[in-house]
């Protein structure tokens, strides 16, 4: 029989199921041995087969394929087989390791604390709100312009791997097992195959994994150097935050439990990532109220506060959407549902345009308006910024904090609230309402100066052009609204003539302290001219004798 040379150009042993592939072929072969293992200079691999008599043959075999040559001391080949599958299966998993054995030798973490000259962001160079830093997901996987920060990933998921002492392999497996169900999330086909599907998906989980607990744990904690330049607390972290809650930049919730729960060795774990999530994005929180009640500054009670339930009960589909609840956890009319994943319902959507060619309806008019018809406007203390609030001409509504982040954070809450079905849609309800209320900067500068807007962008004009263009395209029944109820009151009290007539009244004689004295005077001298009529009419009745 034959001694076998294995020879290829991964320059690397040979695998135990080459042997046992080999091995399992005893009735043919009687003696395997590993010469020598040498990278072929083409790329091709080569087996050198030498039979017993000493004489040596080289058959060339193309990559990726495991050939299995058994020759006679004549040199005949007697018997020829391939294992596709196997092969490529460990062939995907030994490319994956490589490409993490890439980043991990160019991951010095001294050539951090070197650098100093940076190419400007993809996203500062378009100036497009449409721009993004990174990509999660399929649908903007592989974008040229995105690239840049796969390395990172590939850091992300060697040092998961290094923290805990396992192997890439588990991790491909498990993610495999629910590719059909992950695939079935997304909106549209997916141009990937199977395994840059499942590669992909381990890869952007570990990385917003690593991101979720090292806002918590601390990203030195986790292993990372403080000057890192993503993982750590300065940096690019808050752009990376406003592209993870876009809606096309999501994961399944379920998938990213798998991830963890492998990390922590239990697979079967659910909720932690629904722990985590709130915590990531609170700082894109549209509110600055505190969640608990604070001695000398005390928050609104709620009956529905104490019905609160924690995030990780209540689920989630997605990280988007575990915010939101987290949002909505205490509903004013109902309490919160999940929609969870089933085969008939798609929660991912490869749009966040929400487009239905019609114009919504209005709930209410203008901040303008409504002062005409002497309603009243107070900020609401409560960490519910949604909450809105009318009684007895009074409209209260709760500060909502404006930064460049909110338009994002909103239109794509929208977005989700729009495309899922049997979904609420407080979100939607809340923003269009506001779109109702702000149609000018005038406007703005109202609800500012009663500490009910408060926010960092240029302009009162870039507030009101936000809410503007945000809800522009939705559909909306003002009827299916939460706040339709209290939008009927607002407007019963816009419709009444008295309340505009007295409001006029109000904003022509006693909009400043001088028209007001103006008319006290008016009045007086009213009074005492009325008062000198009547004595004079009284003398002339009534003559003194």
């Amino acid at each position: 029989m034959v001694h076998v040379t294995y020879k290829d150009y991964f320059n690397r042993e040979p695998r135990p199921q080459d042997i046992e592939s080999l091995e399992a072929m005893e009735s043919q072969v009687e003696l395997f041995e590993i010469r020598e293992s040498v990278a072929a200079p083409t790329s091709t691999c080569t087996l050198v087969v030498e039979t017993l008599s000493g004489k040596s043959h080289q058959l060339q075999q193309e990559p990726l394929e495991t050939l299995h040559m058994v020759i006679n001391d004549n040199g005949d080949s007697i018997c020829e087989e391939q294992d596709n599958i196997n092969t490529a299966d460990s062939e995907w998993v030994i490319s994956v390791e490589e490409t993490l054995e890439q980043a991990r030798v160019l991951e010095k973490e001294s050539s951090w604390e070197m650098l100093c000259i940076y190419p400007v962001p993809h996203c500062l160079r378009e100036g497009d709100e449409k721009a993004y830093m990174v990509s999660l997901g399929p649908y903007h996987h592989g974008n040229s312009s995105l690239s840049r920060m796969d390395l990172h990933k590939r850091r992300a998921l060697n040092h998961v791997l290094r923290r805990n002492k396992q192997e890439i392999k588990p991790y491909l497996d498990a993610v495999k097992e629910l590719e059909g169900r992950a695939r079935a999330s997304y909106d549209g086909s997916i141009p990937l195959t199977s395994n840059e599907f499942v590669e992909m998906m381990v890869l952007d989980g570990c990385f917003v994994i690593e991101l979720l607990q090292g806002n918590v744990k601390g990203f030195k904690q986790l292993g990372y150097s403080p000057n890192d330049p993503i993982f750590s607390r300065s940096g690019p972290i808050h752009s990376i935050r406003r592209d993870m809650i876009k809606l096309e930049n999501q994961l399944p919730l379920f998938v990213l439990d798998l991830l963890l729960g492998l990390q922590e060795d239990n697979p079967r774990q659910k909720g932690r990532v629904a722990e985590l999530t709130p915590q990531f994005f609170d700082a894109l929180m549209p509110t600055d109220e505190p969640l608990t009640k604070l001695d000398g500054n005390e928050l609104e009670d709620s009956e529905s506060r104490d019905q609160a339930e924690e995030f990780s009960d209540q689920g989630g589909l997605h990280c988007l959407d575990v915010f939101r609840q987290s949002l909505l956890r205490r509903s004013p009319e109902r309490p919160l549902t999940s929609q969870r994943w089933s085969k008939s319902s798609t929660s991912i959507r490869s749009s966040t345009t929400v487009n239905f060619g019609e114009r919504r309806q209005q709930l209410v008019h203008c901040v303008t308006e409504l002062r005409g018809a002497g309603i009243k406007f107070k900020k609401r203390k409560t960490d519910r910024f949604w909450e809105i609030t009318f009684d007895n001409g009074t409209l209260e509504i709760p500060r909502i904090l404006i930064h460049d982040g909110t338009k994002s954070l909103l239109l794509n809450l929208v977005a989700f609230e729009q495309r899922h079905p049997n979904c609420s849609n407080y979100i939607t309800s809340y923003a269009v309402f506001m779109d109702n209320l702000i149609n000018s900067q005038q406007d703005v500068a109202y609800l500012q100066d009663h500490g009910i807007i408060e926010h960092w962008l240029g302009n009162d004009a870039e507030v009101a052009d936000l809410f503007n263009r945000l809800c522009q395209e939705v559909a909306f029944d003002c009827t299916n609204s939460y706040l339709s109820s209290l939008s009927e009151d607002v407007n019963k009290h816009f419709n009444h003539k008295w309340n505009v007539w007295f409001a006029s009244l109000k904003l022509k004689y006693f909009s400043n302290p001088w028209a007001v004295i103006s008319l006290i005077a008016a009045g007086v001298l009213l009074l005492l001219t009325l008062l000198q009529t009547i004595y004079a009419v009284y003398g002339y009745h009534h003559p003194i004798r």
